[in-house]
């Protein structure tokens, strides 16, 4: 069996904004979150200029990374 390790795009510090929801303001990631089981999600979370913290699946391989929903980094 061949497991595909994640590729992450975002890491603890990194600025980003989102494309769809300026209104949000900048964000900083503050935590990461990796499972350890084969397969596990990737979780970023991220404090936005307007005070609310969200969070977004960090995983390049997967279609609902948060690169793919508008997440840059700036």
């Amino acid at each position: 069996m061949i497991l595909i390790k994640p590729r992450l795009y975002l890491k603890l510090g990194d600025t980003v904004r989102h494309l769809h929801y300026s209104i949000w303001g900048h964000g900083e990631v503050i935590e990461e979150r990796h499972s350890t089981l084969p397969g596990g999600l990737c979780l970023v979370r991220v404090l936005f200029e307007d005070g609310t913290e969200r969070s977004f699946l960090n995983d390049l391989n997967n279609e609902s990374c948060c690169y793919y929903s508008g997440v840059r980094i700036i």
